[in-house]
C-alpha cells in the first residue's frame, strides 16, 4: 500500500510516497481502508524528531482518519466489512490502510464527507477530554479559547456553545478575530493588540473566566491565572509557546484555581476507549443534527503531504487540514487550500 515517509528529520520536503506491507487487524482491531486522514501539529512535531513516538505506537504519520472497513480481527466486532466510519488511530494515517483499535472507531453520520468525518476525531476528542470531562465546563459559564480558528479551536467554540456556555477567543489578527466571532464566540479578542488579560477582564465585568484552554503554554500560563473566576479551571493541552513559565501563585490560592494537563497521544487504549464512547454519545449526534460542522481549510491528495504540513506551519489556516487517498470515486474531494466555512 501507499503510505507517507521520511528516512530523515527535517521539513516538509522529507516528506514523500513509498511503499509498505498493507497491515493485517489483529484481535479487537479493524483494518480500515483510508479516504482521508486529519494533519496536526503532532505530526510535524515527529517530522522534526521533537515528539517520541511510543514504543507501541505506528510510526507512520497520522492520528486521525476516516474510511470504510475492510477487515476485522474479531468475529465479535460491532462492526461490518463496508461501515462507513471515523476514528483516533495510534498512528499510521497518512497510509491507503489502517489498523486501529475497534474502541476507538465511531460510525460516520450519512451527512458528513470522509473528509469531514477525518477533521472531527483528534479536536472531539481533545475537546472533550480536557475542556468537558477534566475541567467540567456546564452551562452558563465562559470559557476562554486560545487559538480559536485552529481545528481543535473551532470545535471547542461549537462544543462550548452546544454545552451552553458563553465563549471568549484569542487569535492573531483582526481577520482570524472577526473569523471566531462568526462562528460563535460572544467575544473575540486580537492577541496581538495589545494585553488579551485586561480585555478579558473587561468583558466579564471584572469576573473572569470558569474555564481556560490553552494550546499555547509559556507566558501564558500566568496571564491565564490571572484572569480566571474563583473556582476557575484551567486545562494545558499544548506548549506551543514553550514549557517553561513563570507564574505568581497568588491568585490560585486566593481564588482555588485548578491547573490541568494532558495530551491523547500517550493515554491508554482503555483511556481512550472511555473519550470515545464519550464522544459517540454527547457529541456525535449534533454532528448528525448539523448543530456541529467540522471546519475543512484545505484537502490535499496524499502525494502533496509537504504542502498540507507547509499550510499547518504557516498558521494561516482557519479549522483542519486534511489529506485524501485521491482514489477514482471519492466524493467531495477538493484539492488546495479553499475558502474556510
Amino acid at each position: 500500500m501507499r503510505a507517507i515517509r521520511f528516512d530523515a528529520l527535517g521539513g516538509p520536503d522529507v516528506l514523500y510516497v513509498g511503499t509498505v506491507d498493507t497491515p493485517v487487524p489483529g484481535p479487537g482491531e479493524l483494518l480500515i481502508e483510508v479516504q482521508a486522514a486529519g494533519v496536526n501539529r503532532p505530526d510535524i512535531s515527529q517530522r522534526l524528531g521533537r515528539y517520541p513516538v511510543p514504543a507501541d505506537a505506528n510510526p507512520i504519520l497520522g492520528l486521525e482518519v476516516a474510511g470504510v472497513v475492510a477487515g476485522t480481527g474479531d468475529a465479535q466486532s460491532p462492526f461490518r466489512i463496508g461501515d462507513r466510519v471515523t476514528a483516533l488511530v495510534h498512528g499510521g494515517g497518512y497510509a491507503e490502510y489502517c489498523c486501529v483499535d475497534a474502541r476507538h472507531v465511531m460510525r460516520i453520520p450519512s451527512a458528513l464527507s470522509a473528509e469531514e468525518a477525518a477533521a472531527f476525531p483528534e479536536a472531539a476528542m481533545t475537546v472533550e477530554f480536557n475542556m468537558v470531562m477534566r475541567a467540567g465546563l456546564r452551562a452558563g459559564e465562559t470559557v476562554l479559547i486560545h487559538g480559536g480558528t485552529s481545528g481543535i479551536g473551532m470545535h471547542a467554540v461549537a462544543r462550548a456553545i452546544s454545552l451552553g456556555a458563553s465563549v471568549i477567543t484569542t487569535s492573531r489578527g483582526a481577520e482570524k478575530a472577526r473569523y471566531c466571532r462568526e462562528i460563535g464566540a460572544s467575544v473575540a479578542i486580537d492577541a496581538g493588540e495589545g494585553d488579551w488579560t485586561e480585555a478579558v477582564m473587561r468583558h466579564t465585568g471584572g469576573r473572569g473566566v470558569d474555564v481556560v484552554l490553552d494550546m499555547v503554554g509559556g507566558a501564558y500560563a500566568d496571564r491565564n491565572f490571572a484572569c480566571m473566576a474563583e473556582d476557575g479551571r484551567y486545562a494545558l493541552i499544548s506548549l506551543q509557546g514553550g514549557a517553561r513559565a513563570e507564574i505568581n501563585l497568588e491568585p490560585v490560592l486566593r481564588r482555588r484555581l485548578m491547573l490541568v494537563g494532558s495530551t491523547l497521544r500517550p493515554l491508554s487504549a482503555d483511556w481512550k476507549a472511555a473519550i470515545v464512547e464519550r464522544v459517540a454519545r454527547d457529541v456525535v449526534p449534533h454532528l448528525a443534527a448539523g448543530r456541529l460542522v467540522p471546519h475543512v481549510h484545505a484537502v490535499f491528495p496524499l502525494e502533496e503531504a509537504a504542502e498540507a504540513h507547509r499550510l499547518l506551519e504557516a498558521n494561516t489556516h482557519h479549522g483542519k487540514i486534511v489529506l485524501t487517498m485521491s482514489r477514482p470515486g471519492l466524493s467531495g474531494t477538493r484539492t488546495g487550500t479553499e475558502e474556510p466555512r
